[in-house]
């Protein structure tokens, strides 16, 4: 490799390496069947768990539907409680910048991490809800009762 001495990042995985890529350019992805993971960080079957799974037979009983809307349902007044918590701080970090102007930066930008962090607990407790409502509608076309779909 002309430009940098490391050529290869997880499983055959090649960057840089040929004559052809003079620059370093990554060339190649992923493992060496020619799909995505492998490395550290990448999701593939065996490496993560899936909430959702049944591991005794492969089809979700009644029990299964109701332990993953509870599951959502606690994951989704998690997010609602941060961002309120979130949001309580960014408006004391409001009110103390007002208060001691000498620190008035460091509240300002302590103001604006909080209002960020409360947005982003919204963000999830509102992914949560979905999540639940998905949960739901699989819980009841399991049971028999269907949703007709017109659009």
């Amino acid at each position: 490799n002309k430009y940098g001495e490391k050529t290869s990042y997880g499983e055959k995985a090649s960057y840089g390496g040929g004559d052809d890529n003079k620059y370093g350019e990554k060339t190649s992805y992923g493992n060496e069947e020619g799909g995505y993971g492998g490395g550290v960080g990448a999701y593939s079957s065996e490496t993560t768990t899936n909430y959702e799974e049944n591991d005794d037979s492969g089809t979700k009983t009644s029990e299964d539907y109701k332990e993953e809307k509870k599951h959502h349902k606690h994951l989704e007044e998690l997010g609602g409680l941060g961002a309120v918590a979130a949001g309580a701080f960014a408006l004391h970090e409001k009110h103390k910048a007002e208060k001691d102007p000498e620190h008035a930066h460091k509240h300002k930008i302590e103001e604006e991490i909080a209002a960020v962090a409360a947005v982003g607990a919204g963000g999830f407790a509102f992914h949560e809800h979905h999540q639940k409502k998905e949960a739901k509608e699989e819980e009841e076309e399991a049971e028999g009762k269907k949703k007709h779909h017109f659009f």
